[in-house]
């Protein structure tokens, strides 16, 4: 079983990751709705946090029904960090993760996410004093280190445990690699069989598939699978794994008419949570998995990622429903 502090996750949870504008509250109550054991927000900048930077205060917002739900915050320097600790305890979260892995380059340019990998001693720094200034679980998530030639994680991972740290998430790839190649998660396994270590070690990257989170588990020994870029659009994901786990088979993929709901709750609750501009433009990204595999359907996709008002959203889901809804979807 899988316990982070107090917090039991159960054997082998499903984590959402945190994702730059994908990870909000609507999307993150659809992936809860389908299985994910725990969500975390999108990553926060603390020094956003601290100039109240109205986009960094909305990403603080959650909700009763997402729990259990983790801020993640990202910052290099540490008395933002700290200062961004007491804003984030106010709105009550079950755990405060810190973000030492984001490869993106404005992040990393300013010794943030994994910029820091470069520093290890800053790195352990800051966790240890994130740990000593709240009494909430401080969580870490990170990479295998800045490119091949200096990975360290067996030790960084130590030595996160040692300051406090209650559990460890490792994308298995380096910065230098980014997004490319395939995430290596040897060295994740060589963190969770390492004798000295008892926080749960999560692994991340590249678990698109049921068969891969069966990998992960039974292969490689870890204590949980974070799941990204496989849950965008397609929430019932975690579903489809935990079936898999208890069947060895994989679940029926969700019907059109259900796809179509399941986006209309989406982009109502995107609007309901940030107006009508943002909730239709940033829910775009999720439309061409939801309907994933249709033939002929460029048409409505385009309308679907080129409408800027609801109305004309909702209209084409009822088109799509209309035209496609004896379309039979294929795991």
């Amino acid at each position: 079983m899988a316990k982070i502090d107090n917090i039991d996750l159960g054997e082998f949870p499903l984590l959402l990751a945190p994702m730059e504008d994908v990870s909000d509250p609507p999307f993150r109550a659809l992936c809860k709705e389908y299985g994910a054991d725990m969500v975390y927000t999108e990553f926060i900048s603390s020094e956003g946090l601290i100039r109240d930077a109205a986009k960094s205060v909305m990403k603080l917002d959650i909700y009763e029904k997402e729990r259990p739900v983790g801020i993640q915050i990202f910052g290099a320097n540490l008395e933002s960090m700290l200062r961004s600790v007491e804003i984030v305890e106010k709105t009550k979260p079950d755990i405060i993760d810190i973000n030492f892995g984001c490869p993106v380059k404005k992040v990393v340019s300013k010794g943030a996410g994994a910029g820091i990998l470069k520093d290890v001693d800053l790195m352990v720094k800051l966790t240890e004093a994130m740990v000593k200034k709240t009494n909430l679980p401080i969580t870490v998530k990170t990479r295998l280190g800045w490119d091949h030639d200096s990975i360290k994680i067996y030790e960084v991972a130590e030595r996160l445990q040692d300051v406090g740290c209650k559990a460890i998430s490792i994308h298995g790839r380096t910065r230098a690699q980014m997004y490319k190649g395939e995430a290596d998660w040897k060295p994740i396994a060589e963190v969770k069989n390492n004798p000295r270590m008892h926080i749960p070690v999560f692994g991340n990257g590249d678990v698109d598939t049921p068969e891969k989170a069966v990998l992960m588990r039974d292969e490689y020994g870890l204590d949980g699978a974070m799941i990204g870029r496989a849950s965008i659009g397609s929430p019932w994901f975690f579903k489809a794994v935990k079936h898999y786990f208890e069947t060895g088979t994989h679940c029926e993929p969700p019907s059109l008419v259900e796809r179509v709901d399941i986006a209309r709750r989406h982009l109502q609750m995107s609007i309901d949570w940030k107006g009508e501009k943002l909730g239709v433009f940033e829910t775009r990204r999720h439309y061409t998995n939801y309907f994933k595999g249709i033939p002929h359907f460029k048409e409505y996709r385009m309308k679907m990622v080129t409408s800027d008002h609801a109305k004309d959203v909702f209209a084409t889901f009822d088109e799509v429903e209309d035209k496609f809804a004896d379309y039979e979807f294929v795991e």
